[in-house]
C-alpha cells in the first residue's frame, strides 16, 4: 500500500491567536484530539509513525564535501508559520484516504473548540526508497517539476 507523509506546520489556520495564549483546557482538548486520532489510526493499522519536532531554533544545517569535517551552522530559518511542527506517516489504500486523514488533522480543535483549519501537507512517500539509477532519477525530477 502507498505511504503518505501528513505534515503539519505552524500555519495559524482560521484563528491567528498563538497557542501560548489559549486556555489550558483548549490545549488539552487539542492534544487529546491528536491522541484519539492516532489511536484510531493505530487500531486500523494505518499509522506507521508520528512525531512532534522541536523548533528550528534548535536545528542545525550540515554541509560536507565528504573529505573534511562537516560545516555545522544555525539557520537560516524559515518564518514561524513555515516550521514543520510534526508529522504522521500513514500506510493507506488510496490517496483519497490520506486526504481524509489530513482533513481530520486540519479539524483539530483550537481556541473555543473550533477547528483550527490549518493547512496540512500530504505527500506520497516514494516506493522502494526512491530512484536507484540515472533514468529513475530523471523520471522523478520530471514528476517533481510537473513535466510530462
Amino acid at each position: 500500500m502507498p505511504r503518505y507523509l501528513i505534515g503539519v506546520d505552524f500555519d495559524e489556520g482560521a484563528d491567528p491567536t498563538p497557542m501560548d495564549r489559549w486556555a489550558p483546557e483548549e490545549i488539552t482538548a487539542h492534544l487529546e484530539y491528536y491522541g484519539a486520532l492516532n489511536r484510531e489510526l493505530e487500531a486500523s493499522g494505518e499509522l506507521v509513525g508520528s512525531t512532534i519536532l522541536t523548533g528550528p531554533d534548535l536545528a542545525k544545517i550540515v554541509r560536507s564535501d565528504g573529505a573534511g569535517a562537516p560545516v555545522v551552522t544555525d539557520g537560516p530559518f524559515p518564518e514561524f508559520k513555515e516550521w514543520l511542527a510534526g508529522f504522521q506517516v500513514v500506510d493507506v489504500e488510496t490517496e483519497e484516504r490520506a486526504v481524509e486523514i489530513a482533513a481530520c488533522v486540519s479539524a483539530v480543535p483550537g481556541r473555543g473548540g473550533r477547528p483550527t483549519q490549518q493547512r496540512v501537507h500530504v505527500r506520497r512517500i516514494m516506493d522502494d526508497g526512491g530512484p536507484s539509477g540515472a533514468d529513475e532519477m530523471l523520471d522523478y525530477l520530471r514528476t517533481a517539476d510537473g513535466l510530462p
